[in-house]
């Protein structure tokens, strides 16, 4: 598993509880499901988002909100269920982690055990408005691509 670095802070072992879907999760536990074959990891950003800012080599994308007005996708439950079997655990990945708890209420009420990835991909933005700062999939040293 990639290094974390020295200033981040210890992931959590066990899902934290969540209202309206099976709990939040840190970066590299989703990570560890992911690549154990527990779970389908899927990244609701925007396919704007996905080719200027990153993905993650291998996740689902299956937008929740489509570029460039940010509409919610008419097609993402149906898109959900096809890329998620019912035997999974799903990981919804955003930019920040906010997005993404929508996702996973809304994969909760198709029936899904869904969980929200904490910091998303990029993090909060810092005191200068920066991301990849502060946390996030990027930050922890997690794979990711641009291009």
């Amino acid at each position: 598993m990639p290094n974390q670095p020295a200033n981040a802070a210890p992931a959590p072992i066990e899902p934290i509880p969540a209202a309206g879907y099976a709990g939040d999760v840190s970066c590299q536990t989703a990570y560890r499901w992911w690549q154990s074959g527990q779970a389908v990891l899927v990244d609701v950003r925007s396919s704007a988002e996905l080719a200027w800012v990153g993905f993650v080599p291998g996740a689902v994308s299956v937008p929740f909100k489509q570029w460039p007005d940010m509409a919610l996708n008419p097609d993402f439950d149906a898109q959900l269920h096809a890329a998620v079997p019912p035997d999974k655990k799903v990981l919804m990945l955003c930019r920040s982690g906010v997005r993404s708890i929508a996702a996973a209420q809304r994969a909760a009420q198709l029936g899904l055990q869904a969980y929200n990835v904490l910091e998303g991909f990029e993090g909060d933005a810092n005191e200068q408005g920066q991301r990849n700062r502060l946390g996030g999939w990027r930050y922890h040293g997690l794979p990711w691509r641009q291009g």
